[in-house]
């Protein structure tokens, strides 16, 4: 989820230093008032949940709390429990408290990506560095800034984001926007907050939000087990992956296309194809799955920006897999990964290739469902499949 720690450290600094009049005056010492304004509505939303906490045990002794709402709180404990003596991550009084929402979701996300590219903008920030992502309290926000973009040229991805990671610069608790998810992915989501707090790069997106995952994905089996939970998980883990095999062949195939030098309406038009394809191949896939729909608000705005999100989100992950098979435990995991933390960009990215190689191998030899993404998407190339586009790309050569 998202990793703000930078902005509010940044806004809340402002904010508590000089009032926001004085930080609206700032706006050229900030590249520009838009950015002054950004931050400011970033401290204020920060501020009003940190206000609107609640402990826990407080919460669920008091009279009117609902019981559904006590066995959830009751839950995070036992999970903050295992996160700590089990996974050995810097727990502390994160999630200790809790705070019940005005809205459905505390922020909203907006991503962007140029048309004939797969790298997503990014935005820069004291502290954080730079990251894919802008995040916004209030949805209205969101929403203009998403049409700027869009007007702009870029594809552009615009979601409810229900958690999001301070990373230890305040206690984050837990939010009404999902204490009342299912008990594993409650789980899967506080271990991917809290390893950011064990483990977090200023500036590199990917590599946070791949070991966040990893360690998430790592630790629910065994937590699972001594939950004595059985059922639906391993299916909804192997409906993921396969997912996102769908989405990397697609990725693929429109890297391919943007490196091509074809001219842009050709591209364009290319370009709707694959995705159409995705999501025709989405919708093959998963009609046996007990609920089909998981996957297909997602699959059906899908653009650039939404591929670019999974890259970031999950591209590392099989790396980190990797390291963890060969590490001694959880505390040999994490000073593995904080070893690859400390060399540069380049050298960590050709250390996490070479992990994600054997990784690949070794997949390999793992059963998993027989829906063949590449051969569904190789229809995206077939001249049938893309009709006069495919003759004007190819007569373009």
């Amino acid at each position: 989820m998202q990793n703000l720690a930078g902005i509010y450290r940044a806004a809340s600094r402002l904010w508590s230093r000089a009032g926001p009049l004085p930080v609206a005056v700032l706006c050229l010492g900030l590249a520009g008032c838009e950015t002054a304004t950004y931050y400011t509505q970033a401290a204020a939303g920060q501020l009003g949940i940190l206000a609107a906490r609640e402990p826990i045990h407080r919460v669920i002794a008091a009279e009117g709390t609902d019981a559904a709402l006590q066995r959830r709180l009751r839950l995070v404990q036992s999970i903050r429990g295992y996160a700590s003596g089990e996974l050995k991550l810097p727990v502390g009084d994160a999630y200790g408290d809790y705070v019940k929402l005005d809205r459905d979701y505390p922020l909203w996300n907006v991503l962007a990506a140029p048309e004939f590219s797969l790298d997503p903008k990014r935005w820069c920030y004291p502290i954080a560095g730079c990251a894919s992502y802008r995040g916004y309290f209030d949805k209205e926000d969101a929403v203009a800034k998403g049409r700027q973009l869009s007007g702009e040229g870029y594809d552009v991805y615009l979601g409810p984001v229900p958690a999001y990671s301070t990373l230890g610069w305040f206690d984050d608790p837990v939010l009404s926007s999902f204490v009342n998810w299912p008990e594993d992915r409650l789980a899967g989501l506080l271990f991917h907050e809290l390893a950011h707090r064990r483990v977090y790069i200023a500036g590199d997106t990917k590599f946070n939000e791949s070991f966040a995952t990893a360690v998430s994905r790592l630790a629910l089996p065994d937590w699972r087990r001594r939950q004595g939970m059985t059922g639906p998980a391993p299916d909804r883990t192997a409906q993921a992956r396969a997912v996102r095999r769908l989405m990397r062949t697609a990725r693929g195939q429109l890297e391919d296309l943007y490196g091509s030098g074809l001219d842009e309406e050709v591209m364009r038009a290319r370009k709707e194809v694959v995705l159409a394809r995705l999501r025709a191949c989405y919708r093959e896939m998963s009609a046996a799955w007990p609920n089909p729909e998981r996957y297909r608000a997602y699959i059906e705005k899908t653009n650039n920006a939404t591929l670019a999100l999974a890259a970031e989100y999950q591209s590392r992950v099989p790396a980190f897999e990797e390291l963890y098979r060969r590490s001694a435990g959880w505390e040999d995991f994490y000073a593995r990964v904080e070893q690859l933390s400390k060399r540069d960009k380049e050298a960590r990215g050709q250390a996490l290739d070479a992990l994600e190689a054997v990784a690949q191998v070794s997949s390999r030899k793992v059963t998993g469902p027989s829906f063949n993404s590449e051969t569904c998407m190789s229809a995206a190339n077939r001249p049938q499949a893309t009709g006069d586009s495919w003759a004007r790309a190819r007569s373009t050569k």
